[in-house]
């Protein structure tokens, strides 16, 4: 039989529920599907017959039969007939263990691919619970999704306790395969989130369309997510004109911004922590992010669990706490998809990640959140050491989404942020880091990356670094980027940047007393190899590169031309090998 013929969902019936069977789903009557009239009830019979053609026949298995001989028959000895007799049962007993043998092959194989098909499951969202569940009762399996169908959900279950979910919660390996499928929560249905991989669950999901997840507000997310790239508390930068380098010494020695404030964060009082984070605190795991409930309205993968997503999207979802589309606290790679149109109460409008997330060849687009518009990696306000995951981002596209605080595209903190042959374009935020932004000990790497027209309403347009975190920038271009005080392009506050083989070009601050086009550093640290910093703009000079400290090396193979008003000339400290 050919392995990619489906069979409809049939077979034997599942095993009992267990006590934790979804109540609600019992209610419903899909406990009658399972329990008395069978699997027969997801719309199929219970096993087509093979066709002629397929069948695996036993005397296929079988060896050729041997030639005969010209010579006449056996004819040993005194008991020649005896003899003959006995070959023809030696004959006979060796065709029946080959028969034998060519079954058992068979059924083996029959067996092999049982498992590698897929189960039909018809156009209806009660199929595709009983499916699911059945798939978690018996080690997984591949659950073929009915073409072009639209599987609304109206109804939820609370699930293992991670907040109310659309379907069973994935504890097998399970593959949900559609052909131009949809699977949506109704839009007057209760807030609830549609997938949710447990910790000991792995879900592939294939051409599918995810949309309309909802979960409950979440004040204490909302609250953390705010933390700025800098106190904001210093005077305006004033202006120097011609002949002000004699001043430079004295504003150095006492910089308008100390960078140990610029770690300021927004925290809110402990009297809305959770118990568990409480303890956490008190020496308990130290180095996790929790699970709360208003995380990943479309999907959540917690600790130890696992998902692939492939050809799909992941549209107009809300969660009131991080992660809007898609929140991972587990391993989660999304690959040839889309995630779009969503929102989050706190980090991460489109994706939010804890544990190890991989975006390939895939788009995070036009997403809001309080901060991290795109992609949310570490939740700033908990201060944990492992509040951030691990992310890899490779020839994809993060664009126009918003941050109404802090990174309208990416936001890192206290996690590692990579970026390869991508772009960051057109993203917006409120305050700080408009494009990228590190904090908290982040680290952030680009290589061949676009880092174009983004905007902040405050500092860093292009990308921003805060206290104690770094950023590694090779072969990238940082272009037309805008933001309203300082640091159009890149701005520094106590961190690092390291810029090699990159272009800093046409990036523009344009408040009254905006500096630094290109460069911003804070007490912080930049080194230039092999770079350009380009036609910056600025209202107050320098419109090139600005420093309180002599923290700006610039090697000699290294530009710093045409910038307005000036390239550093009017910084408090003026780099060495930077003219005018």
């Amino acid at each position: 039989m050919s392995n990619d013929e489906l069979t409809s969902y049939g077979g034997p019936p599942p095993v009992p529920p267990g006590r934790r069977r979804r109540k609600i789903w019992v209610a419903a009557g899909v406990a009658g599907l399972t329990g008395v009239v069978g699997l027969a009830a997801l719309g199929g019979v219970a096993a087509r017959d093979q066709k002629s053609g397929d069948r695996n026949n036993a005397s296929d298995a079988q060896p050729a039969a041997a030639p005969k001989s010209e010579a006449p028959g056996p004819t040993t000895g005194e008991n020649g007939r005896g003899d003959e007799e006995a070959g023809r049962g030696d004959d006979k007993a060796a065709r029946t263990g080959a028969e034998h043998k060519g079954r058992e092959a068979s059924s083996g194989e029959q067996r092999r691919d049982d498992k590698e098909r897929g189960h039909e499951v018809p156009c209806d969202s009660d199929k595709l619970i009983q499916a699911i569940e059945h798939a978690n009762d018996n080690r997984g399996g591949t659950l073929e999704l009915a073409k072009g169908c639209t599987y609304e959900l109206t109804r939820s279950d609370v699930g293992d306790g991670t907040g109310p979910n659309g379907l069973p919660v994935i504890t097998q390996a399970v593959t949900l395969a559609g052909r131009d499928t949809t699977i949506v929560r109704a839009a007057n249905a209760e807030p609830f989130r549609i997938l949710n991989v447990g910790r000991s669950g792995h879900l592939t999901l294939k051409n599918v369309v995810v949309k309309g997840g909802l979960t409950q507000a979440d004040p204490i997310a909302a609250s953390r997510a705010k933390v700025e790239l800098s106190a904001k508390a210093a005077a305006k930068p004033a202006k120097a004109g011609a002949g002000t380098n004699a001043k430079a010494g004295a504003k150095a020695a006492t910089p308008t911004k100390a960078p140990a404030a610029k770690a300021a964060a927004k925290v809110p009082a402990a009297t809305g922590a959770s118990a568990t984070e409480a303890a956490r605190g008190a020496g308990g795991d130290a180095t996790l992010v929790d699970v709360a409930p208003g995380d990943g309205a479309g999907l959540l993968v917690q600790r130890g669990g696992r998902a692939d997503v492939k050809h799909s999207e992941f549209l107009l979802h809300h969660a009131g706490g991080n992660g809007g589309a898609i929140a991972n606290f587990g391993t989660a790679r999304v690959a040839h998809s889309r995630v779009a149109t969503s929102s989050a109460g706190g980090v991460g409008g489109g994706v939010f990640n804890a544990g190890v997330f991989r975006l390939e060849e895939s788009s995070i687009t036009d997403n809001s959140a309080v901060a991290g518009g795109g992609i949310g990696n570490g939740v700033p306000g908990l201060g944990l050491p492992g509040a951030g995951g691990t992310l890899w981002v490779w020839k994809s596209t993060i664009e126009h989404n918003r941050a109404t605080d802090n990174a309208g595209g990416v936001l890192t903190y206290r996690g590692t942020a990579t970026l390869t042959q991508s772009r960051v374009v057109g993203n917006h935020s409120g305050e700080d880091g408009g494009g990228l932004l590190a904090l908290g000990d982040g680290q952030l790497a680009l290589e061949k990356v676009l880092v174009a027209r983004n905007s902040a309403d405050d500092t860093s347009g292009g990308l921003g670094v805060g206290p104690e975190s770094t950023a590694v920038i090779a072969q990238s271009e940082i272009t037309d980027n805008v933001a309203e005080r300082n640091g159009g392009g890149l701005a520094t506050y106590g961190g690092t940047a390291v810029v090699r083989d990159t272009a800093i070009v046409a990036n523009r601050v344009v408040g009254q007393n905006s500096v630094a086009g290109g460069i911003y550093n804070d007490g912080g640290q930049v080194r230039l190899e092999r770079s350009t910093v380009q036609a910056n703009f600025s209202v107050l000079p320098p419109g090139g590169i600005y420093t309180t400290n002599d923290g700006v090396r610039i090697d000699r193979s290294s530009a710093v031309t045409a910038n307005r008003p000036t390239n550093c000339s009017g910084s408090p400290v003026v780099p060495e090998r930077c003219f005018g």
